[in-house]
C-alpha cells in the first residue's frame, strides 16, 4: 500500500521539477545565472525516513530535471549524491552529531547547511557539465555566483514557509 507520505513527496517532487523547469529556468540573473530551487527537497526531506526511498526519490527528482534540461543525468547524479552525503554536510555545518532538527539550530548555523548544500550540488553539476581542468577558476567562480543566487531564493521560501523560527 501507497503511504500518504509517499504520495506528498511525488506530489513535492512534480512541483519543485515543474516550478524549476518552468518558471526559474526562464529566469537568467545577470544573463548568465539560473537559481536553482529543486535541491529543497534533498535538504528538507525527513531525516529519520526510509534512506533508500530518500535516495530513490532524490534520483527521480534528478532524472525529471535532466528529462526536461536534456543533461543526460548530471542533474540525478548530484541530486543522488547530496542525498547520500545530507546527514554529514548537516553534521559537519552544525557541528552536532546528536539531533537532526531545524528547530534547535542558529540562524548561522542554518544559512551554512543550506550553502554548503546548495555549494556541493552547484559544484558536482558544473564539473560534470564542462569538465575541464583549464576552465577550474571559470568554473569555480560560476559555482559561487549560482550558489549565491540560489542560496538567497532558498533563504526567502525557508523564511516564507517558516522552516526556520527564531526561538
Amino acid at each position: 500500500m501507497i503511504s500518504r507520505n509517499f504520495l506528498s513527496d511525488i506530489f513535492m517532487i512534480l512541483l519543485l521539477a515543474s516550478f524549476q523547469v518552468f518558471v526559474l529556468n526562464r529566469l537568467l540573473i545577470f544573463g548568465r545565472y539560473t537559481p536553482v530551487m529543486y535541491p529543497l527537497f534533498v535538504m528538507f526531506y525527513r531525516f529519520y525516513a526510509n534512506k533508500y526511498a530518500f535516495l530513490t526519490l532524490s534520483f527521480i527528482l534528478g532524472l525529471l530535471i535532466d528529462i526536461y534540461q536534456g543533461t543526460w543525468g548530471i542533474n540525478s547524479f548530484a541530486t543522488t549524491a547530496v542525498a547520500y552525503f545530507r546527514t554529514l554536510i548537516f553534521c559537519t555545518s552544525t557541528d552536532t552529531q546528536d539531533f537532526f532538527s531545524f528547530h534547535d539550530l542558529q540562524p548561522s548555523q542554518f544559512w551554512a547547511y543550506i550553502f554548503f548544500t546548495i555549494f556541493l550540488h552547484q559544484l558536482i553539476v558544473m564539473y560534470l557539465e564542462f569538465f575541464k581542468l583549464s576552465r577550474f577558476f571559470e568554473i569555480l567562480f560560476n559555482v559561487s555566483v549560482s550558489s549565491s543566487i540560489s542560496f538567497i531564493f532558498i533563504l526567502l521560501y525557508a523564511i516564507a514557509f517558516r522552516i526556520k523560527q527564531n526561538t
